[in-house]
Formats: C-alpha cells, sequence, structure tokens
C-alpha cells in the first residue's frame, strides 16, 4: 500500500468524482483509476461506488478514509519534524476560524506567519465552533478559533482562553430599540430573531442567558455567518445578538448593550495530541505556549 494512493482515495471521497480529484493531484485521470483499483484489489474490497453520475464511498472506503487521512498526516508530520530538527519549519498549517473571530488579527497573523516561514502551506477555512473542534479532533485542522459560552468544555484538544466579552443587540437604525444605549434582555425576548443555527456553539451563548433568565426567544431566521445575519437584520427580518467586537464592525447597525448580557469566550485550540511545528511556530507568535 503506497502513500499516493492513500492521496487519490482521499482527493476522490474530498472532491466526489475522480476527474477534479485527479486535477487536485495533478495526474492523468487514468493513472489515479488505476491506483486506485490496484490498491482495491490489495485490500479485497471496492473502496467507491461509481455510477456515470456519482462516486459515493463504500463501507469499506468509509472505514478506509480516516485511517488514510491519519497515514497522511503521519508522513507529513515525520517531514516536517525532520526539517525542523535542523532549523527549518516546513510541512502545512490549517487554520479555522469562526466569522466572528476578534480576538486576534487574523489577517495580519496569518501574513507575518507567511513571511516568517515561507516554506510553510497555509490555509484557512470559515465553519461554526463546533465543526472547527470536530476538524482539529481528527486532524484536518492543525489550529481553530473558536467562541463558546465560557463553562463549555472541550474534549480531544488542547486550548487557551483569548478574550472574554458579550454580546450586544444589533438593530436597523429605524428601530425602536436604535436609539438606547442599553436595554434589558426581557425586552429584546419581545423581537423577532435572527440568530445562528439551533445547536450551534453561536446560538447557545444567547440561548443559555435567556433560559437562565427564564426566557425564550422567536427565532425565524438561521444563518451561518454573521454577515449574513447583518444583511437579514439590515432589511428589517429581525434583530440579532453578537458579539460586541464583531458588533462594531457591521455597517449600517445600531448596537445596543443588554443586561443581564449573554457571554462568550474566544479560544484558540489545537489537538491534543501535540502539534507540528509549524503550528507551535504559528502558536508561539500569539504568545502560547504549547509544552
Amino acid at each position: 500500500m503506497e502513500l499516493q494512493q492513500m492521496r487519490y482515495v482521499v482527493a476522490v471521497a474530498e472532491t466526489g468524482g475522480f476527474t477534479r480529484a485527479a486535477e487536485r493531484c495533478q495526474v492523468v485521470q487514468s493513472g489515479l483509476s488505476h491506483q486506485i483499483a490496484r490498491l482495491e484489489k490489495e485490500l479485497g474490497a471496492r473502496l467507491f461506488d461509481r455510477t456515470s453520475r456519482s462516486v459515493r464511498l463504500t463501507a469499506a472506503g468509509e472505514a478506509f478514509l480516516p485511517v488514510a487521512r491519519q497515514t497522511l498526516q503521519a508522513a507529513e508530520r515525520a517531514r516536517a519534524e525532520v526539517a525542523a530538527a535542523s532549523g527549518t519549519v516546513r510541512g502545512r498549517l490549517a487554520v479555522g476560524a469562526i466569522s466572528t473571530v476578534s480576538a486576534v488579527d487574523l489577517a495580519r497573523e496569518l501574513g507575518a506567519f507567511h513571511v516568517r516561514y515561507p516554506e510553510v502551506r497555509v490555509s484557512l477555512r470559515m465553519e461554526m465552533s463546533e465543526a472547527l473542534l470536530a476538524h482539529v479532533r481528527e486532524g484536518t485542522l492543525d489550529v481553530a478559533f473558536v467562541g463558546l459560552v465560557p463553562g463549555a468544555r472541550t474534549v480531544g484538544v488542547r486550548e487557551k482562553v483569548l478574550a472574554r466579552g458579550e454580546l450586544v443587540a444589533v438593530v436597523p437604525p429605524e428601530h425602536p430599540l436604535a436609539g438606547r444605549e442599553w436595554t434589558t434582555l426581557a425586552r429584546v425576548a419581545r423581537e423577532t430573531f435572527v440568530d445562528f443555527a439551533a445547536g450551534s456553539a453561536a446560538r447557545r451563548q444567547r440561548d443559555e442567558a435567556f433560559r437562565a433568565a427564564g426566557l425564550s426567544a422567536e427565532v425565524a431566521f438561521e444563518v451561518t455567518t454573521v454577515e449574513l445575519l447583518a444583511e437579514l437584520v439590515r432589511a428589517g427580518l429581525g434583530i440579532g445578538m453578537v458579539p460586541e467586537a464583531s458588533a462594531r464592525r457591521l455597517a449600517g447597525l445600531r448596537t445596543v448593550r443588554v443586561r443581564p448580557a449573554p457571554e462568550r469566550t474566544e479560544r484558540v485550540v489545537w489537538s491534543g495530541l501535540g502539534s507540528s511545528p509549524a503550528a507551535a511556530a504559528f502558536l508561539a507568535g500569539l504568545g502560547v505556549e504549547v509544552g
């Protein structure tokens, strides 16, 4: 079994097709297909169900995929560790972040890291906190910036709290609350809300504060990014509650403090199994010691 064959399997699984996988791996499709067929013969099981319209993992493929990813990551980590021993940081730095990240200037930090370590392949993906935590645990991300309620526990990762803050209400300029400096949680509970998806870490920040106060909220619109939340609020479809630092960046909306305010912590997380040289260097630049 060869590493290249594993790369091809992962590429097909992630792109959903042999043609796109071949393009990603920069090989001809026939060569990629041949290598996967060889691997399937060696394993004695088909990894993909192929039709004229789709390519799907079989049960054997589902079992094989996470092991293949872990093996590829281990091989890359080994190469990076050898390079680091000779004083060179290389490999990959896969970073994830929520759309409301504010504890760090992410663009500036990634830019500075790229200048200092030009041999590291840097990537960034934006998702919700719970998805980012899962990606860090499975090794597809090295570092992630997440927002959680203060008492939330993270499993399978290491973390450092970067900032603590409160949520504020954001409303359109014509809203009755727009001229107020602050209002009560009971008052905003009377409004229709634009909020993040039910069950998400971002949603729990507001939900738990409402629950503690014996309140409930009508959520008519569920979103996954703060940008779309802001657009819907500007359109007069409801109000939102977002971190104060994020609210300052939302043009055309008014910010209203709320008492008692929902609280949140912004944290940086990394693998509980240890950090690659690139991840350790990036975290060190943030003042985080990985141990």
